[in-house]
């Protein structure tokens, strides 16, 4: 079933979302503290791109209801 597979998409898409967040929060705090402004905003980026994920996930399951 259609569904079935969209839901899934959207936990999937929700998971790496929040895995992408994370990553970013590590990078941005290991960037902070070693004055890595580089490294800073790389995790600044991933968290940004976790979030629209997280967001396209949660989308994608309610649009499997």
């Amino acid at each position: 079933m259609a569904d079935d597979r969209t839901y899934d998409q959207g936990v999937n898409d929700s998971l790496s979302g929040k895995g992408n967040d994370v990553k970013g929060k590590v990078k941005d705090a290991a960037g902070g503290l070693t004055g890595d402004s580089s490294m800073q905003g790389e995790g600044k980026l991933d968290q940004l791109k976790g979030k629209v994920q997280d967001a396209a996930g949660k989308v994608e399951r309610k649009l499997s209801e």
